[in-house]
């Protein structure tokens, strides 16, 4: 004997019943801590870079976000005037790609996660599409000599 099907029946649904039903809401996606806000740190921009420095000891430490697209002599020469970067960069890439030119034409390519040291007289560049971010060590003018790192580019 085949059953038979129960006849479908037209349920309206009343306005109040559609206000009423909870809608999951999304949860903010959490910042993102290589980029947040770093607390007690001076804050400025140049040159397109954010620049976020802070003491320790007799040291700063300093996290620096170069953003798609950043070159130094496009975007920091006009600033410092000097035709290639004559600050010494020793720190840990956390994020993004950038490519290193010295005056004697060598590029050094630097991918995170990676310890970088980078010599006086460079121009650099960010590769791909994702803002570097660089935590850096310094001695302000005395990061070369107080670091034992040569004071220009030199091949061994």
């Amino acid at each position: 004997m085949a059953k038979k099907k129960a006849p479908r029946r037209n349920v309206k649904t009343s306005t109040a019943a559609v206000k009423r039903r909870k809608v999951p809401r999304r949860r903010p996606e959490p910042p993102d801590p290589l980029l947040a806000p770093v607390k007690g740190a001076e804050r400025r921009d140049i040159g397109h870079v954010r620049l976020e420095v802070g003491r320790a000891g007799a040291a700063r430490v300093k996290r620096m976000v170069y953003p798609v697209g950043f070159r130094w002599s496009v975007d920091m020469k006009p600033a410092v005037g000097t035709d290639l970067c004559m600050h010494a960069h020793v720190g840990f890439l956390a994020r993004g790609e950038i490519h290193v030119e010295y005056a004697d034409g060598c590029v050094v390519e630097h991918r995170a996660p990676q310890i970088v040291a980078i010599e006086p007289g460079h121009d650099g560049w960010v590769v791909g599409n994702e803002p570097v971010v660089l935590i850096e060590f310094d001695f302000e003018s005395d990061t070369v000599s107080r670091l034992g790192m040569p004071d220009a580019h030199r091949h061994r």
